[in-house]
C-alpha cells in the first residue's frame, strides 16, 4: 500500500448500478442491518451474493435471475493505489501478471489514482468489454484500516464503514455481478515475508527489537483497525525471529519518531530494526520514513512486500477461493472455462 492512503464483514446488500446514470436499485436483507462492514468477506451486486470466508461462500439469489452456466465468464479486477514512481507500478503489474488463473478467467490490474487510462472504472469497462459476467474485486492493499478500502467498497455499493463518505463516487456497472474481496490484512504468510526482508539486518535477535512502520490513519475507526493489525503482525514477526521486543508506529498520525525515541531511551543498548509495512517501495519507504526517523539510531533497508512472490500467491488464493464458491454452487468440480 503505497501512496497517500488512509479501509470489512460481509453484508448482504444487493445493489445494481445501471448505465452512465448510476441509478440504483437497493434491497437490503433485514437480518444484516447491523453489519455495515465487508472486509472479512465479500459483498455482491446482481443475482449472486458471496459472503463469508477469505473470498466468500456462494449463496444463490434469484433477485435478477440466474444465467445458464455456460453463459458465465469470470474476471478479476485487482485494485492497488497507484504511484507516480514507474518502478512502483512495474512491481505491481509484474505481480499481477504472474497470477495463475484457470483458462478463460480474465484478470486486469487497475489503480485507485495517478495512472491515467488504468483507473478502476477503466478496469471495470475492460472486463465487461471482454464479456465478463461475474467479477471479483481484489484490493491489493495491506490493511482494512485504509480508508481507500472503504472508498472502493462504497464505489461498488457497499455501505460505509463509518460516517465518512467515500471519495470515488459510484462506479458504472453495465451488467456484471460484482463481489468485493478483502485486503491482505493478517495473512499468516505475511509475517514470514517481513522477517525475510529484515534478516540481513539482524545479527543477534535476542538483543534486537523491531519497529513495524505503516501508513496508518487518523480516522478513529480506521486507526483502530491499523493499530490492532499492526500489533498482531509485529508480535508474529518477533516470535518467528526470536527478537527481544516489537513495537509498531504509524506515519499518520506522526508516531514513528516518538516511538523509536522512546524505545532507545528505555533500552539504549538494544538495536532497533525498522520494518516497513508497505506493498511496494517508493516515496514513503525511501523518503518519508527516513525523514521521520532522522537523527535516531536504527537499522533499515526499506524492503517492502514486493517483489516477493507472496503478493502473487495471495491473489491466487483469493481468486481460487472465490471461483471454488461457484464450483460448489453449481455442483461441479470444473468451471466452464476449464472444460476440454
Amino acid at each position: 500500500m503505497q501512496g497517500p492512503e488512509d479501509k470489512a464483514q460481509p453484508h448482504s446488500r444487493l445493489v445494481r448500478v445501471g448505465g452512465a446514470s448510476g441509478a440504483r436499485e437497493d434491497s437490503r436483507d433485514k437480518g444484516s442491518e447491523g453489519a455495515g462492514q465487508f472486509a472479512a468477506g465479500a459483498g455482491s451486486i446482481g443475482g449472486l451474493a458471496l459472503a463469508g470466508g477469505a473470498a466468500g461462500k456462494a449463496v444463490a439469489s434469484d433477485r435478477h435471475g440466474e444465467e445458464p452456466r455456460d453463459a458465465r465468464k469470470f474476471g478479476i479486477l485487482v485494485i492497488s493505489h497507484g504511484s507516480r514512481d514507474a518502478d512502483w507500478v512495474t512491481l505491481v503489474d509484474e505481480a499481477v501478471a504472474a497470477v495463475k488463473v484457470p483458462p478463460g478467467v480474465e484478470i486486469v490490474s487497475s489503480f485507485l489514482e495517478l495512472i491515467d487510462g488504468r483507473l478502476i472504472q477503466d478496469g471495470i469497462d475492460d472486463l465487461e468489454g471482454r464479456g465478463v459476467t461475474d467479477m471479483y474485486v481484489l484490493p491489493l492493499f495491506v490493511s482494512s484500516g485504509s480508508t481507500h478500502i472503504d472508498d472502493i467498497g462504497q464505489g461498488f455499493g457497499q455501505p460505509p464503514v463509518s460516517d465518512r463518505e467515500g471519495d470515488l463516487g459510484v462506479f458504472t456497472i453495465r451488467s456484471a455481478r460484482i463481489t468485493v474481496g478483502p485486503p491482505i490484512d493478517d495473512d499468516p504468510e505475511l509475517a514470514e515475508v517481513l522477517l525475510g526482508n529484515i534478516r540481513e539486518l539482524s545479527g543477534h535477535p535476542e538483543r534486537e527489537a523491531l519497529l513495524l512502520v505503516a501508513h496508518g490513519s487518523k480516522e478513529p475507526v480506521f486507526h483502530g483497525r491499523w493499530r490492532q493489525g499492526m500489533r498482531g503482525l509485529a508480535d508474529r514477526v518477533r516470535e518467528l525471529g526470536g527478537f527481544r521486543r516489537a513495537e509498531s508506529a504509524m506515519l499518520l498520525p506522526n508516531q514513528a519518531g516518538c516511538v523509536l525515541g522512546a524505545m532507545k531511551r528505555q533500552e539504549p543498548e538494544t538495536a532497533v530494526l525498522v520494518v516497513p509495512l508497505f506493498l511496494s517501495r517508493g516515496y514513503f519507504t525511501q523518503s518519508v520514513i527516513p525523514a521521520r526517523l532522522s537523527g535516531l539510531d536504527y537499522r533499515y533497508n526499506g524492503r517492502t512486500i514486493l517483489p516477493h512472490p507472496f503478493a502473487t500467491r495471495w491473489m491466487e488464493r483469493q481468486a481460487a477461493a472465490w471461483l471454488d464458491g461457484f464450483k460448489r454452487n453449481v455442483g461441479s468440480d470444473q468451471l466452464e472455462g476449464e472444460r476440454a
